[in-house]
């Protein structure tokens, strides 16, 4: 059994989760009741997430290329986002897109934070 710290884009609060299976497709339980099932191919990972509890259901695919990663979801209130990260190496990188209310963000981050 694998415990990693799963720490999403757009939910900044950290969770544990437990998961199972291979590199190529795993199913993951977090302790917030989350299931998560994460499936990677080439430079795609694509995940989708339940919560029996409340019903909600949400999904996202992040492709790279070289030292971009496009990132597009749908959260579980049926909107959907989307994120550029750019990386520059030594920990700094950039980000970019649409949240789910269609805003746009943009942020400079560097391995002491954002701004």
């Amino acid at each position: 059994m694998k415990r990693i710290s799963l720490a999403l884009l757009f939910f900044p609060i950290a969770s544990w989760a437990a998961c199972f299976g291979s590199d190529a497709y795993q199913t993951c339980n977090d302790n917030s009741g989350n299931t998560y099932h994460v499936q990677r191919f080439g430079n795609t990972t694509n995940v989708q997430g339940s919560n029996m509890s409340t019903g909600n259901n949400w999904s996202q695919s992040s492709t790279s290329y070289g030292n971009q990663t496009e990132t597009h979801g749908t959260a579980a209130n049926g909107n959907t986002w989307n994120s550029t990260t750019t990386s520059y190496g030594n920990g700094n990188y950039s980000v970019h897109g649409r949240d789910t209310n269609g805003n746009y963000f943009s942020k400079n981050c560097n391995r002491f934070g954002c701004n």
